[in-house]
């Protein structure tokens, strides 16, 4: 800590040309602050004919929307780091690449991806990229794969969970996903047109009993080397790519956490897509969300299965039938993270521009009782959701 300060601009070129990797530095000669979440400084560094070349990325010690009364460990920008490192042995083609770390001063210089968009953008614009969800599926089915138990020794497992220790920002999804929403929170963000409805969620023993059991899991159960928080805005599109970034509560959990928010962020969009887009093309639009996460959790189950057949190590987890089992579990896991995700993302501090940024208020309201109906009901019935036709059928329900 001693070490760190603050990055400049001015700072961040300098960085970038010493470690940026390039056969020419001197090019480098001008950063811009794009930073958009609570977290970090995200720098672009340009060269001289104007085109942004690589980024430079630091962690803040506070929430960068609270400010200092928040403080935050600088651990974290390690942690993710390291997250990314890890996942791009896995899945190269699906993962930002890390060029260069600096534990003292929490930076990282990354790869530029400045041909690629930020995904929820794309959908909130209903720009189609067809390969997404099946990319997505399969980024999740290479990392979660590779870092379970099917895949490691004992040993290297176990020595996994102890590099990836991440107590205050796991804090932070605790407090987020399982505390706040089902409480009185000076945190919780919501406008007062919906205390009803927000209030009910406080009074619903059977939900926040649903809810203790998934914070339980996610406490507990050690199973891969998670994103942690791989949601629509943590996702870069191209034409034909794909690539996950910000991996910065990335931990040792339980895999159907990163399923569930990913699919959660999908159904979000959904519920917002009627207050961005006219009738009918809200609907055609619904109805790709919908396809999206048949997709998605296909593509990953069909690949990790494949995956498992393949290449588990471990005798008695290569028992014909059990990666079947533990995906049938893993998914029961997902729908309930799912509906946490709808859920926080309606009621607590951070919520998502597919609802947020709805111009007309009354419709803006009505989507956002709209993602809380359904999280809530998604937890609570999470376990006779056998499979995505249920959930889908499920959606559709509810809409």
């Amino acid at each position: 800590m001693s070490q760190y300060r603050t990055f400049s601009a001015r700072d961040a070129v300098a960085y970038a040309q010493q470690f940026g990797g390039l056969d020419n530095p001197s090019e480098l000669v001008d950063a811009q602050e794009v930073g958009d979440g609570n977290l970090n400084l995200v720098f672009k560094i340009f060269d001289t004919q104007g085109v942004s070349r690589i980024i430079v990325k630091q962690a803040l010690p506070y929430v960068r929307c609270v400010g200092e009364s928040w403080p935050l460990t600088l651990d974290r920008a390690r942690l993710e780091a390291q997250t990314l490192v890890e996942h791009y042995q896995h899945s190269p083609q699906h993962t930002v690449k890390i060029h260069h770390f600096d534990p003292q001063l929490a930076v990282m210089v990354m790869e530029d991806l400045s041909d690629h968009k930020i995904w929820r953008g794309e959908l909130i614009n209903n720009v189609s990229y067809p390969q997404a969800a099946a990319q997505l599926g399969e980024y999740l089915a290479q990392v979660l794969f590779h870092t379970s138990d099917f895949y490691l020794h004992p040993h290297a497992k176990k020595a996994l969970v102890a590099q990836f220790i991440n107590p205050e920002m796991c804090e932070i999804t605790e407090d987020l996903f399982f505390n706040d929403p089902y409480q009185v929170h000076e945190r919780n963000k919501y406008p007062a047109a919906l205390e009803a409805e927000v209030a009910a969620l406080r009074d619903d023993a059977q939900l926040k009993l649903a809810v203790a059991a998934l914070k339980h899991r996610f406490f507990s159960h050690a199973e891969a080397l998670l994103h942690g928080d791989i949601h629509s805005g943590s996702i870069f599109v191209a034409e034909g790519r794909l690539k996950a970034i910000d991996a910065e509560f990335g931990y040792v959990g339980p895999i159907g956490f990163d399923i569930g928010t990913a699919i959660g962020n999908l159904l979000l969009n959904y519920c917002g897509l009627p207050g961005h887009l006219g009738i009918r093309d809200a609907a055609s639009a619904r109805e790709q969300r919908l396809t999206d996460i048949q997709t998605l959790w296909t593509t990953f189950a069909e690949r990790f299965q494949a995956l498992a057949s393949e290449k588990t190590r471990d005798a008695a987890l290569a028992q014909p039938g059990y990666a079947s089992a533990f995906l049938k579990k893993v998914w029961t896991d997902a729908i309930g993270f799912c509906g946490t995700e709808l859920i926080r993302r309606s009621v607590g501090l951070s919520h998502v521009a597919d609802i947020d940024t709805i111009k007309d208020e009354a419709m803006r309201h009505a989507c956002l009782r709209h993602a809380i109906t359904l999280g809530k009901a998604l937890i609570v019935i999470a376990e006779r959701i056998d499979n995505v036709d249920e959930l889908i059928a499920r959606v559709r329900q509810y809409s």
